[in-house]
């Protein structure tokens, strides 16, 4: 599949950069009658913030057994998407940094950011590694038990990225785009073989071949894909009761 070419500030006109650096330490709140620590509340920062190996200068998550590492030291989430949760959710206050992310971008999106890519942003250099799949603490953030549906279905996961070298980031940062993976899979790509929304063996075998995606990701596709066990209403329901998915839960919390 041909995917839209990325050129090194613009895109379609728009500046490709980076409009809101956000960071937090992990915090106990209340939900549900149960004392959660989390890191998912993350608010913006002015001035170069430095992004290191496993994570932005300033931010930690809560609990490390499943959330952040190298494979997800920074989690980017467009600024493009803002306006449809705006229009999806007009009672829910928005900011910055609503969604957990590291990085606030624009420019940058699903379709188009292929697993595997190599961009530098800022003074640091990156490569993304997966999409998000959330977890309760999304629910938590937003105050809603149908968050982590929603936020599936809509395709808007937001990326992460593993450090190739440390350097400082700020809002207003460009990103350019270093360079592309030759197997062009999407993230959204990724995204819809989870879902069981693309039954694509040409698509399944090129996501085996990224060496940036990480070998979880590539077990659970190659169990999804098996017969019976694709199909988004399936998925959802196992991700709402707890099971088939605990290896990619991935908040930035």
């Amino acid at each position: 599949m041909t995917r839209p070419a990325l050129c090194c500030h613009y895109l379609g006109g728009t500046p490709v950069q980076v409009i809101s650096v956000n960071v937090g330490l992990p915090r106990e709140v209340i939900w549900k009658g149960m004392t959660v620590q989390t890191g998912i509340f993350k608010d913006p920062v002015d001035g170069p913030v430095m992004i290191r190996k496993l994570n932005l200068a300033g931010d930690r998550q809560a609990d490390l057994t499943v959330h952040g590492g190298a494979e997800k030291a920074i989690y980017a989430y467009p600024a493009e998407h803002y306006e449809y949760w705006r229009k999806k959710l007009p009672q829910v206050p928005f900011s910055w940094g609503k969604f957990g992310e590291n990085l606030t971008t624009e420019g940058l999106t699903e379709d188009t950011l292929c697993i595997g890519d190599r961009l530098k942003v800022g003074a640091a250099i990156l490569i993304v590694t997966q999409p998000r799949m959330p977890c309760y603490k999304l629910a938590l953030r937003f105050d809603r038990d149908d968050m982590i549906k929603r936020f599936l279905t809509s395709q808007r996961s937001g990326f992460y990225f593993s450090v190739i070298e440390k350097g400082e980031v700020q809002a207003g940062s460009k990103i350019e785009i270093l360079s592309r993976d030759p197997d062009r899979v999407a993230v959204v790509d990724i995204v819809r073989l989870y879902l069981g929304q693309a039954h694509d063996p040409e698509l399944l075998h090129r996501a085996m071949n990224v060496s940036a995606l990480p070998q979880n990701w590539k077990a659970e596709l190659a169990v999804r894909e098996r017969p019976r066990a694709r199909g988004p209403a399936g998925v959802l329901e196992r991700m709402r009761s707890g099971a088939g998915h605990s290896s990619l839960t991935q908040d930035p919390a």
